[in-house]
């Protein structure tokens, strides 16, 4: 089981600061990147996630929240352990983008919204190398887990292990110290957490919580 700590509440006058502090707890650093377009929030781009990219040693999590995902991502700055994943609603055919982030050198996945049905990645799950199951609506942190969500892991988890794919399952919204054991039974590989660690006063103790509460 893998956590990811997503920057989206963090502090972003102390974003560098914020980062290193629980970057060695850490197994992924989550960036939403938002373009104001696919989501009404804005946030930050690849000039911010690349001037923190060789002061963070642990791999970057990059979620694109953009309409136009082809065109932007060769211009994050990745390592060969970095993931990258954009929203299967953005596009007409998500192939030109797997291949561009595979070929950039990060792993590639394939984003979902919660009403978004398993079918619509179901035929391209053999191309990625994770899939990113959004448990709240992106756009926004703070927002309330969607106990429906854990039904969608659990089939996807399925999913993958008939096709006898070795596909990561992501998971991302509403997280926190009650429900993230739920959460990683149902089958995901990766969590991502926002406010539940940076929403609380020692980020590093509530990272520590969460991933005593899924060894456990």
């Amino acid at each position: 089981m893998r956590l990811a700590p997503s920057l989206l509440a963090a502090d972003f006058g102390r974003l560098l600061e914020q980062a290193q502090a629980v970057s060695d707890l850490s197994d992924y650093l989550h960036w939403d990147v938002m373009d104001g377009h696919f989501v009404p929030n804005l946030t930050f781009g690849p000039v911010v996630v690349n001037a923190l990219r060789d002061k963070i040693s642990i791999p970057f999590d990059i979620h694109l929240m953009i309409a136009d995902p082809q065109r932007y991502a060769p211009h994050f700055k990745v390592r060969s352990d970095d993931l990258v994943s954009f929203h299967v609603e953005a596009v007409s055919d998500p192939i030109p983008v797997i291949e561009t982030i595979q070929k950039a050198g990060a792993k590639a996945g394939i984003a979902l919204r919660p009403k978004t049905p398993l079918s619509a990645v179901e035929r391209f799950l053999d191309q990625i190398d994770f899939l990113l199951i959004m448990s709240v609506e992106p756009g926004f942190a703070g927002q309330s887990f969607i106990a429906e969500t854990l039904e969608k892991i659990r089939q996807a988890k399925e999913l993958i292990s008939k096709k006898n794919l070795s596909v990561a399952i992501e998971v991302d919204g509403g997280v926190n110290a009650q429900n993230i054991r739920e959460i990683a039974r149902a089958g995901a590989d990766i969590i991502v957490a926002a406010s539940a660690i940076f929403g609380q006063s020692d980020p590093r103790a509530a990272l520590e919580q969460l991933r005593s509460l899924i060894i456990s």
